[in-house]
């Protein structure tokens, strides 16, 4: 995978709370916002990052020398000898890339999105542009995006309020090999010159995802990120996570990896092979009062394998709420699905277990509900009940 981060913007609007410094490199909680980005960029297979620098980009260029070495990827440097527009810095910095295709990030905003399975919807899909989307409400800093039951990109809506919507989040992936960017020159805007006639003519498809998302190009969105640095850290712990999670009032965990810590090729089968993750009994302490409803949501194949009965199961479940409740803290329902099939309805990343939990408890409300979990399958469970989601990343 390869990578082009857009770090050349002039950062006119938040040059009055961060001056001397282009936006990728404004301080979040002693760490330069890029940090973050790249820090991201290490849960995929990135191999090449080219940033795309123009404004102030010296201090980019020396903080990356200065980092470089700590990455698994290596960097080159697109160089905007005056601004190009995202449409020109996105060219130019695709002519150091080496394969046929590209992720785009922009150097300011932080999307928590899934980078393989949008390159793939871009792949299976045939289009040369998929969009990463999320879902906003009560917003009218952004225009939206229609998208299509089939996942076409159909239409752009200027900026507006709008009471709930897609938005683009910022994050592309792109067939360079398309001539996406044939005849328009050095200068030029992506958003009017690539993404709205290649909509027109049905190049793009696009998929909503639920990740953390947030934008530092205004000084209150720039204050939000010091104040709430855990949900833009790595690693990420399960108390991070819980401290920083304050517009949720439901609360989803897995078990093995964000709860307990987990047995690769094996399956925990009583008290005694339970570890504990480091902070976890705190972080439920912190969440029994901050979260109207906490559910663990978990497969549990080992019953289906023969290699435990669903009485011990029960029991390691009995001891465990024990422990999380002796510790201040409450688990309020136990979703478990013990299914061998990839296909049984109950089995992440299928969504039976959470259909289960919305007819036991209709209150619950999926915009206000954020799932906690450590894997692929976890993520993708989360974007089909269409609820956030938020990955456990110990050191």
């Amino acid at each position: 995978m390869e990578v082009i981060i857009l770090a050349g913007g002039l950062g006119t609007r938040l040059r009055s709370v961060v001056s001397g410094l282009p936006k990728c490199m404004a301080p979040v909680d002693g760490k330069p916002f890029l940090w973050y980005l790249l820090e991201y960029l290490r849960l995929f297979s990135v191999t090449h990052v080219v940033l795309s620098v123009g404004y102030l980009r010296e201090a980019v260029q020396d903080w990356v020398e200065q980092h470089k070495e700590e990455y698994p990827f290596r960097f080159s440097f697109a160089v905007e000898e005056e601004p190009l527009g995202t449409g020109g810095g996105i060219a130019l910095a695709s002519s150091l890339v080496h394969g046929p295709e590209a992720v785009v990030l922009n150097g300011d905003t932080f999307f928590d999105a899934d980078l393989d399975e949008l390159l793939e919807l871009r792949r299976s899909s045939g289009r040369p542009i998929a969009l990463a989307l999320k879902k906003m409400r009560s917003f009218d800093r952004y225009g939206t995006v229609e998208l299509s039951s089939e996942g076409l990109v159909t239409g752009f809506r200027e900026k507006q309020y709008c009471p709930e919507g897609l938005i683009n989040g910022g994050v592309y992936a792109l067939n360079l090999g398309a001539g996406l960017f044939d005849g328009l020159g050095g200068k030029f805007s992506f958003e009017n010159d690539v993404l709205e006639p290649c909509c027109r003519m049905e190049k793009i498809c696009g998929v909503e995802q639920s990740g953390f998302f947030l934008d530092i190009g205004i000084p209150a969105d720039y204050a939000l990120a010091g104040e709430r640095p855990q949900l833009l850290h790595h690693p990420r712990s399960l108390q991070e996570i819980v401290q920083a999670a304050g517009e949720f009032d439901t609360l989803l965990l897995d078990r093995d990896g964000v709860i307990n810590r987990l047995h690769p090729d094996d399956y925990i089968k009583n008290p005694d092979e339970f570890e504990w993750l480091p902070g976890v009994k705190e972080a439920l302490r912190e969440a029994a009062l901050k979260f109207r409803g906490i559910y663990i949501v978990s497969n549990q194949r080992g019953v289906g394998k023969g290699i435990m009965s669903r009485a011990a199961l029960d029991s390691l479940h009995s001891w465990m709420l024990q422990e999380i409740a002796a510790a201040g803290g409450r688990i309020d329902g136990l979703y478990i699905c013990t299914a061998l099939s990839e296909d049984d309805p109950y089995r992440k990343p299928q969504t039976g277990m959470f259909e289960d939990l919305m007819r036991d408890h209709p209150e619950i409300d999926p915009d206000t509900t954020l799932m906690i979990g450590d894997s692929p399958s976890d993520r993708l469970f989360a974007r089909r009940c269409r609820i956030s989601y938020c990955m456990v990343r110990e050191a």
